[in-house]
């Protein structure tokens, strides 16, 4: 297995659009298209060994990510106040890595659907803050982005979270995200994936979903 080198990144951020609520779903599928395509990359290669810093397999990492997309999209669809919903989204475990990947295909475009059908003033549950639809889009950015990252790397695929997603999930979810930095690296930090100059890898993480 290859071992991907920790990257340099540039001190501060280029100057990127402002999402718009209504922008929220281009997002979710512009992110998706990137990151499967840079996992298409590496189908041919050995997704048994663990994603980069989890537990998880590859192939497990991608299940999850199905799970996620799929349960944003129940939850912004069935609206609960208190819980989580009963569906749970899994992919075939005999199948082929391409064919698990279009299946995480289909949980972005369903969650990039509903949160383009879904009203600004509806809000639904999550453990981590009751969200509006955007808050949920840019929940399954940051699942998109950061498990990408983490099975990539366990790859040996270099690649990093876009930059204009990146700016765009950190003032969402993130309010407490260090200024001056990279918004890739950002949102890696935010996450618990690596460290900022002059600022430790977290070991604890949580985004912020509420309004």
């Amino acid at each position: 297995m290859t071992v991907v080198p920790e990257i340099a990144f540039p001190s501060s951020p280029g100057p990127v659009s402002p999402v718009t609520a209504a922008s929220w779903p281009d997002l979710v599928s512009a992110v998706a298209g990137e990151c499967l395509a840079v996992l298409l990359k590496g189908a041919d290669r050995d997704w048994s060994h663990r994603a980069h810093g989890l537990d998880w397999t590859c192939r497990q990492t991608l299940d999850h990510l199905a799970l996620g997309l799929v349960g944003y999209t129940g939850l912004l669809v069935a609206r609960p106040r208190d819980r989580y919903i009963t569906l749970f989204a899994s992919l075939d475990p005999h199948a082929s890595v391409p064919a698990c990947l279009e299946g995480v295909g289909i949980a972005a475009s369903l969650l990039g659907a509903t949160v383009r059908d879904t009203a600004a003033d509806v809000r639904a549950w999550h453990p981590w803050g009751h969200s509006d639809a955007a808050g949920f889009a840019a929940m399954g950015v940051v699942e998109l982005a950061v498990h990408t990252y983490d099975i990539a790397r366990a790859l040996g695929l270099p690649w990093m979270p876009p930059a204009e997603p990146s700016v765009a999930v950190l003032d969402r979810l993130f309010p407490d995200a260090p200024p001056g930095h990279d918004p890739s690296a950002t949102l890696l930090w935010c996450t618990g994936r690596i460290s900022l100059p002059g600022t430790p890898r977290r070991t604890e993480w949580q985004w912020y979903g509420a309004v």
